[in-house]
């Protein structure tokens, strides 16, 4: 066994560590920095978070040597941490810390390998940064921020719960930025903004003002290798920005060994790449205790026994359970309810959103139950205001685990003391070695877990190097798509694609602006486009396309029809199965504007089918329409079909003003289908993570007639009456607008 792992093993297991075996340990630390390699380096660093992490164990007499070692290695947010044990003695060392210290961020200190990466991005420099998930790559998001160096800055990040995220951290610099998150604002022409968008809000947004910084948070999402549907709009937001305004960039993301060869050079950046983290990570398999020749149903229910005896052990610690999808995570969580009951563990203390879901969607929904025994379930169908208190109750330690997908390991910011890896599937495919390194680095977390732990309940996949294609640059010809070709300036374009880029612009100017806009499927665009042509030139029936404000049935459906298998399919249902059923939820959410009652629909449709309703069979039908419901609303009615319109829309009014005839304008349904059927200055705080149903009984409160920004300083000026009437978690949502 290799000796570091061993003194490793001996700090976990030991009671006590005397003066002279502490004394060894030094040495061989010492002696391991003197090869000045980046592996040996490595191995003294990580005996040194376990010292920190067993800091009780060993001598304190030693404790000056540890701490000159512990500052050697460039620690300083743990000596800063720990001051009282770990003293700074001499001057020179007081002066090294000094330079460690944050120029912009109050009484932070960076670790060595960040002050690195700042100085780069204070000098102006272009960055791409790969570090693991606990180095504190979005401190530097911030330490930018707090410089004001820059006066207009894009923060480009996959998902809303992280821009939100992002938002409250950085609301405290709302007197020198105007914070934006939502097209419909616009920017401050007085003072600096701050852009919180993501990809495909970038590309809606207009007109941007000259941008000076732009931030693209997991930017390995650019490449086409990874599968990831929404790569074609990060593409073309980079190109967006960065060709208008000739920004400075930092991308940053986790576990990456290299980049498209010549990106770095064409765009004058630094590629950083480092391994440098103040937290490890032990890892303990527990594939060894499955018996791997059995039937898939009795590897299932053996590794079920497994992760609730492990749970038990771990119910102190905050857990992250890694499932292939969002129905095995919610079949896991029922499985570890249900097991607590059993054996008769006591509810923990009532969580306030356990109120609000008890009165506003039903007692009877598993999370309500789940959440009172510490235990959630988080993916991308959950409201956005549940899923974020579900993570701050989890940062909080209010919760003890999470059976999570891969949306909390890519779009939220939380790490656990452990990660439990359930499942080697993401959907219907097997991670590879960087989704488990993303996995993995979700345990521990810095400043809080010197070391995390990795409970790995299968195969753990080959280690492979990671090179992160950039498509707009690469151009390779077998992998770039036309989505992507079409908005690369002429001049950029490389001699292997010069045809078919030749071949995809070779549309008239005004319609080619608009498909480029629109950045979806150009053959796509291009057949609706063809099909409202023959629509109005040959058919003549115009009442389908020239409608305003609010749409019938039929003329949602035709919008729906001509979209399909343009802009979207049911490949992937989830409780969709057809144009016409998408329109009866859409048209049923129109007129009465309350998700609830596409879930009696759902919930009374099961029930129908069944010839024998059980109590179990009921919950199950129950849990699955609350899912099934806030599916549709999440991915069809606040991202799919508000694009779906906005894109018809544009097609539609090019066609009708050239054929001199009035256009229809789907704006308004767009707006409101976006914001909840919620008045516009309001809209604001379902942005802001607030209920809409309770800002729906606000309305009678702040006035019709303030700006959005107006609004959130009314809530503070009028704090006591507006609350007087809400529940402890509407409070709770409501105080983080503020």
């Amino acid at each position: 066994m290799d000796k570091t792992i061993k003194i490793i093993l001996e700090i976990q297991n030991a009671k006590s560590i005397c003066f002279n075996r502490g004394f060894e340990i030094l040495l061989y630390c010492t002696q391991l920095l003197s090869q000045h390699s980046e592996e040996a380096e490595s191995d003294a660093r990580k005996i040194c978070i376990h010292v920190l992490d067993n800091w009780e164990k060993f001598d304190k007499n030693l404790s000056k040597i540890w701490a000159d070692l512990i500052e050697t290695l460039g620690f300083y947010p743990y000596i800063q941490k720990n001051s009282s044990d770990l003293k700074i003695m001499s001057f020179a060392d007081d002066v090294r810390m000094s330079y460690f210290r944050s120029e912009f961020l109050q009484d932070t200190y960076l670790h060595k390998e960040q002050k690195k990466i700042s100085n780069f991005l204070i000098q102006g420099k272009n960055v791409v940064a790969s570090a693991p998930t606990s180095f504190g790559k979005s401190l530097l998001i911030e330490e930018i921020i707090a410089s004001k160096k820059y006066k207009n800055i894009v923060i480009i990040q996959p998902t809303l719960a992280l821009l939100d995220e992002t938002r409250m951290k950085l609301r405290k610099y709302k007197d020198d930025y105007k914070i934006v998150v939502r097209t419909s604002q616009r920017y401050s022409e007085n003072k600096r903004n701050l852009f919180l968008l993501t990809a495909e809000r970038v590309m809606e947004y207009e007109p941007l003002p000259k941008i000076d910084f732009l931030i693209i948070d997991e930017f390995y999402k650019l490449s086409l290798k990874r599968n990831d549907e929404r790569a074609d709009i990060l593409n073309n937001a980079f190109l967006k920005i960065v060709n208008n305004f000739h920004s400075k960039f930092y991308f940053l993301g986790p576990n990456i060994d290299g980049i498209t060869s010549g990106f770095a050079e064409k765009y004058n950046a630094i590629f950083y790449k480092s391994d440098f983290s103040l937290v490890d990570c032990n890892v303990i398999d527990k594939s060894n205790s499955i018996d791997w020749n059995n039937s898939n149903k009795k590897i299932d229910q053996d590794k079920c026994k497994l992760l609730c005896s492990l749970l038990d052990k771990l119910q102190n610690e905050q857990t992250l359970i890694y499932c292939l999808t969002p129905a095995r995570a919610r079949r896991m969580a029922k499985i570890y309810l249900e097991h607590l009951q059993n054996i008769e563990r006591k509810k923990g203390r009532k969580l306030p959103l356990v109120e609000w879901i008890d009165k506003n969607i039903s007692s009877e929904w598993s999370l309500s139950k789940e959440l009172q025994y510490g235990i959630a379930v988080h993916d991308g169908s959950l409201q956005k205001h549940i899923g974020t208190s579900i993570i701050k109750y989890f940062n909080a330690g209010n919760l003890n685990c999470i059976f999570c997908t891969s949306t909390i390991i890519e779009g939220v910011n939380t790490s656990a003391k452990n990660v439990i890896l359930f499942d080697e599937k993401k959907g219907s495919k097997y991670i590879d070695f960087f989704d488990y390194s993303n996995i993995k680095g979700r345990s521990g977390r810095m400043m809080e877990h010197y070391v995390g732990r990795i409970f790995n309940f299968c195969h753990i996949p080959k280690q492979e190097s990671v090179i992160i294609d950039i498509p707009f640059y690469e151009q390779n010809p077998k992998t770039i798509t036309d989505e992507i070709l079409i908005n690369i300036e002429k001049e950029d374009v490389k001699c292997e694609v010069r045809d078919r880029y030749d071949m995809v612009t070779a549309i008239p100017k005004n319609l080619l602006y608009i498909i480029k806009k629109n950045g979806v499927s150009i053959a796509g665009q291009i057949r609706i486009y063809n099909e409202l042509l023959k629509t109005i030139e040959v058919d003549k029936n115009l009442k389908n396309i020239q409608w305003s404000q609010l749409p019938t049935w039929n003329q949602m459906e035709y919008i729906l029809k001509l979209a399909e298998n343009n802009l979207f399919d049911f490949q992937h249902k989830r409780g969709v199965f057809s144009v016409r059923q998408l329109t009866r939820f859409l048209n049923m959410y129109t007129r009465k504007k309350n998700i609830m009652d596409i879930v009696e629909d759902i919930f009374d449709s099961k029930n129908k089918n069944v010839k024998k309703l059980t109590k179990e069979r009921k919950q199950k039908n129950f849990d699955e329409a609350i899912e099934t419901a806030f599916h549709i609303y999440r991915h069809w009615f606040q991202f799919t079909i508000p694009k779906v319109f906005r894109v018809v829309d544009s097609l539609q009014r090019l066609i009708c003003e050239r054929a001199n005839i009035k256009p229809g304008s789907y704006s308004f349904f767009v707006q409101q289908l976006e914001n909840d059927f919620i008045r516009d200055n309001l809209s604001i705080l379902v942005e802001f993570g607030v209920p809409s149903n309770t800002v729906r009984r606000l309305e009678n409160i702040i006035p019709e007639n303030i700006s959005e920004d107006e609004v959130v300083e009314f809530i503070k000026k009028n704090q006591n009456d507006i609350k007087r009437n809400l529940l402890i978690y509407e409070r709770e949502c409501l105080e983080q607008c503020l």
